[in-house]
């Protein structure tokens, strides 16, 4: 593969990667099946995964005191959600502490992530830079997880294929 040729599914895995809910289960798969090697593949998803999550720790403090002041609804539905949130994962983060967000961000299931390990952890209160080793620590395992597991499967399909 070629510089210019490896340049669009370079991109693809780096912007497939931040999208929240498909994050690197879409970015990885992606850049695999257009002609990335794994490796790289693995590397330039577990950047563009991780990259947002600065912005979104930095920014979701501010943003959200900011719309609640200015908005009785918004308020009350960021109350009413992030009460929801902290009720739905409060036994399991007092459980496990912060190997939860870890945990939460490396398992590669719907509703999981960076984006919502951000999230959870701003809920939660744990200090930006804390957040930040977590969430890249996860972000590490879900890339390793779906890098092997994408690339299993690809040799998979290949080898039956004949």
């Amino acid at each position: 593969m070629t510089l210019e040729t490896s340049i669009l599914p370079a991109l693809v895995t780096f912007f497939g990667s931040m999208l929240p809910g498909v994050e690197l289960r879409l970015g990885i798969p992606l850049g695999i099946s257009m002609g990335l090697d794994p490796m790289s593949a693995f590397f330039i998803g577990i950047i563009g995964n991780i990259i947002p999550n600065f912005i979104i720790l930095k920014l979701l403090g501010p943003f959200t005191d900011f719309l609640r002041r200015h908005s009785t609804k918004l308020d009350k539905l960021f109350t009413k959600l992030f009460e929801k949130t902290r009720d739905k994962h409060k036994k399991k983060f007092e459980q496990y502490g912060a190997f939860f967000i870890i945990l939460f961000v490396a398992i590669p299931l719907p509703g999981s992530g960076s984006w919502s390990g951000s999230l959870i952890a701003f809920l939660f209160g744990v200090k930006y830079w804390k957040a930040m080793a977590l969430i890249i620590i996860g972000v590490i395992l879900a890339g390793l997880l779906v890098t092997t597991g994408f690339n299993g499967l690809f040799h998979i399909f290949h080898y039956l294929k004949g």
